[in-house]
């Protein structure tokens, strides 16, 4: 059963945080430390966060990882 991986991002607001609690509610585990920058295109700050998966089906390219 393979580990997928996906790194959520988004502007620093509440959004970023539902984003994150949405995935974990699925069954993805936090992976390292969330990391933030800024966007001085936009002027503000953006968040990013790594989750991981196990999986019953192998991985391919394909595989919309938002779903599983």
């Amino acid at each position: 059963m393979p580990d997928i991986y996906r790194l959520l991002t988004e502007d620093d607001t509440s959004a970023f945080c539902h984003k994150v609690s949405e995935a974990l509610g699925k069954g993805w585990v936090l992976y390292g430390d969330p990391s933030y920058a800024f966007d001085a295109a936009r002027g503000v700050m953006r968040c990013a966060q790594a989750v991981i998966k196990t999986v019953d089906a192998p991985y391919t390219p394909d595989m919309k990882l938002g779903e599983q």
